[in-house]
């Protein structure tokens, strides 16, 4: 089994490479890319280094090799950023030298597309940081919530626990990158309501494994990255969340129903399900349609966990990824979840 342990972070004045593993949108879309590289500089005190590849669209894998080789390797570089996600981060992996990566670990921070590089890191040895991209959280428009600026403080500079809180608003719907208008100001949020528990009566603390539900089950169809032996998991914290391409709830039932079959899903001592993403340009749901939309993901899991973890205890509507705010998740990290008093506590 692999040692995993945290690397080094980041302090205020370092350098920090972002990158593009997955998708060159920056350079179509520069205006949330160049906020974030500025709130790199003025929120955190870093000073970012673009890399070859961070704005070309249609890289190759091995552009984004050479890149995450060269960011990893540079000693004056202490952390690695993404850009944004993507949707052939997969095709990197093969190309990627895992020595040299582990001998060099460094804090990366990516979601989505990049649940691919998070569980190789973490089958490195290397915690790595579920969230915190450039272009979704560092370029929110008007500015940065102040639930996901703490989190990501707290990630970067501050090693130990960190509480993560319910959100007191939360919001899903994008507006127009293209439009500089839509910097103007911040996005309108709505009432959260709080997690949801089930099976709540115990506490249990693990390593954290999962992301994004979808590249999560092209890795498994695939076979990269995910153990021989499902017993390599035993007592982990799984933490699941779904994209802004609105998987249906059948598709994530029958992911779920997979990863059971393989004798994956009862491994875990605890669920945390990311608050669904309801709204995409694609299906601009009314607040009725993605209610239910949720309601509808909702169920499906618990119909999975009945099934196959009926006594994993699970908490639903987490803010961590296609969410805003968005906490951060250390990947491979350590989290201890509190039935009897709700909470749950990250280290960073």
């Amino acid at each position: 089994m692999t040692v995993i342990a945290y690397p080094p972070k980041p302090s205020p004045g370092d350098r920090v490479a972002v990158v593009s593993p997955a998708s060159g949108l920056p350079g179509l879309l520069p205006l949330p890319y160049e906020l974030g590289l500025e709130r790199l500089r003025t929120v955190y005190g870093l000073e970012p280094v673009e890399y070859p590849a961070s704005r070309k669209m249609g890289s190759t894998p091995a552009e984004r090799a050479a890149d995450l080789h060269a960011a990893f390797a540079d000693p004056g570089i202490r952390a690695v950023f993404a850009s944004i996600g993507g949707d052939d981060q997969i095709t990197v992996l093969p190309l990627l030298d895992r020595e040299l990566i582990r001998a060099n670990p460094k804090p990366f921070f990516g979601v989505s597309d990049n649940t691919n590089l998070l569980a190789y890191l973490r089958n490195t040895g290397i915690v790595g940081f579920h969230g915190g991209s450039v272009m979704v959280e560092l370029g929110r428009p008007g500015a940065m919530h102040p639930q996901t600026a703490d989190s990501l403080r707290a990630a970067l500079f501050t090693p130990g626990p960190y509480e993560l809180r319910p959100a007191e608003h939360w919001n899903d719907v994008s507006r127009d990158w293209a439009d500089p208008a839509t910097f103007d100001s911040e996005p309108e949020m709505r009432p959260g309501a709080g997690w949801s528990w089930v099976n709540a009566g115990r506490v249990v603390e693990g390593r954290t494994w999962g992301g994004c539900l979808e590249i999560l089950a092209w890795l498994l169809m695939a076979d990269r990255e995910i153990a021989v032996d499902p017993a390599e998991y035993d007592g982990d914290v799984l933490f699941l969340e779904t994209s802004e391409e609105l998987p249906g709830a059948e598709e994530v039932f029958r992911i779920l129903r997979n990863m059971g079959e393989r004798g994956l899903l009862g491994r875990f001592s605890a669920l945390l399900m990311g608050r669904a993403r309801t709204w995409s340009f694609e299906r601009p749901n009314t607040p009725e349609e993605a209610a239910r939309y949720a309601a509808e993901q909702r169920a499906a899991v618990l119909r999975a966990m009945r099934v196959y973890a009926p006594d994993t205890m699970v908490v639903f509507d987490v803010d961590l990824g296609h969410t805003d705010p968005q906490v951060i998740v250390p990947y491979g990290g350590t989290v201890r979840v509190d039935g009897p008093a709700r909470r749950i506590t990250v280290t960073y």
